[in-house]
């Protein structure tokens, strides 16, 4: 795996002083996130601030300015989220800089998801007030479109995948026909998911700016309540349903170790009924939206695992066929349980 990306001294000197955060007391590296878009925690007499330089590829000038045009609305809505912190001359939420992305941002202390209901139910709860303050919400910068649901690229990386695993050497997969099956069997599950979707009324459902990517890793939490909600790049506008079903469906899934063999078929049922049960104590769901939730878990799951094995052969550490098995495994279970779901969605 490669090594993380660095600010270089003379770099971070530049950087530094484009704003006006007192004076610096103390520098370390964050080594969170992705990779190729380095941090740092900047402690000041002022405060802590996060200074990140943004990975080649995620910098477009205009994409990155709707990002913070989002996150700065949100902010003044009083929204939980890391403030940005604006240049010393023009006040820019984004410094452009040597050919580079920097954004800083107010650093917020807080620990990870602990998996406890209470922490469910409050994802859940922020999720609808983040969908509430945006209903009406009207961007200065084109936002993105598409997501998981009746995604033409999906089949195409399905496609991909038995050449990926070709060129896979002692990983490889040793019966092409089992892996043949595996796809197969996800191809229809997603098609079936993304008709039921579409005959539920899904494409004439109101657009609104959704986040595009509500899961744990996401969230800081304090005494089991959200006090931060962090990476708005995949922002986009879509039906807001798109994100309630994948933040249920992430806030429910039960995983175990790099062995996904040994991985659970079944959901958190408590976990699942606690996101729904908070988002709803917000802003209320249509029994069409509640329908819709199990069916678009299944397009998450399909959609998200293909684009990573397609792209590496693997996901993350966890080798590329054993996870789409343990997916295809997840996928049967929700298919065989639309109807409890449903009803554990509803609080009946």
């Amino acid at each position: 795996m490669s090594d993380r990306e660095k600010f270089s001294a003379d770099e971070l000197a530049i950087v530094l002083s484009h704003y006006d955060i007192g004076v610096i007391e103390a520098i370390k590296e964050f080594p969170r996130g992705s990779r190729k878009a380095p941090k740092l925690l900047v402690q000041t007499e002022r405060g802590e601030y996060l200074l990140k330089r943004r990975a080649k590829g995620k910098d477009d000038p205009f994409k990155v300015a709707f990002c913070h045009a989002l996150q700065l609305y949100l902010a003044q809505k009083q929204f939980p989220l890391p403030h940005l912190v604006g240049t010393r001359k023009e006040n820019n939420s984004m410094l452009q800089c040597m050919g580079n992305v920097y954004e800083l941002f107010e650093y917020i202390r807080g620990s990870g998801y602990d998996n406890s209901p209470e922490a469910t139910f409050d994802s859940g709860r922020i999720l609808a007030l983040y969908h509430k303050l945006l209903r009406d919400y009207t961007p200065e910068y084109e936002p993105p479109t598409g997501s998981y649901h009746y995604n033409r690229q999906i089949g195409g990386s399905l496609d991909q995948i038995p050449e990926v695993f070709s060129r896979g050497g002692r990983n490889t997969p040793a019966d092409k026909k089992q892996v043949s099956d595996t796809l197969i069997g996800l191809r229809e599950a997603y098609l079936v998911a993304a008709e039921k979707v579409n005959t539920l009324g899904l494409p004439e459902w109101p657009l609104q700016i959704v986040h595009c990517d509500w899961h744990p890793g996401n969230m800081l939490f304090r005494n089991q309540r959200v006090v931060a909600v962090i990476d708005y790049d995949s922002a986009r506008l879509q039906q807001r349903v798109i994100d309630l079903a994948n933040g249920a469906l992430q806030f429910s899934i039960l995983g175990g170790g790099d062995d996904p063999a040994k991985w659970p078929n079944h959901v958190d049922e408590t976990r699942f009924s606690k996101f729904i049960r908070g988002y709803d104590t917000v802003d209320m769901i249509s029994v069409a939206e509640l329908k819709a939730i199990p069916w678009l878990m299944i397009e998450a799951m399909v959609a998200e695992s293909a684009f990573h094995v397609a792209a590496t052969g693997s996901f993350g550490r966890i080798e590329g066929y054993g996870f789409l098995q343990m997916i295809e495994r997840k996928v049967a279970w929700v298919l065989a349980n639309v109807d409890r779901l449903v009803k554990l969605a509803s609080h009946e």
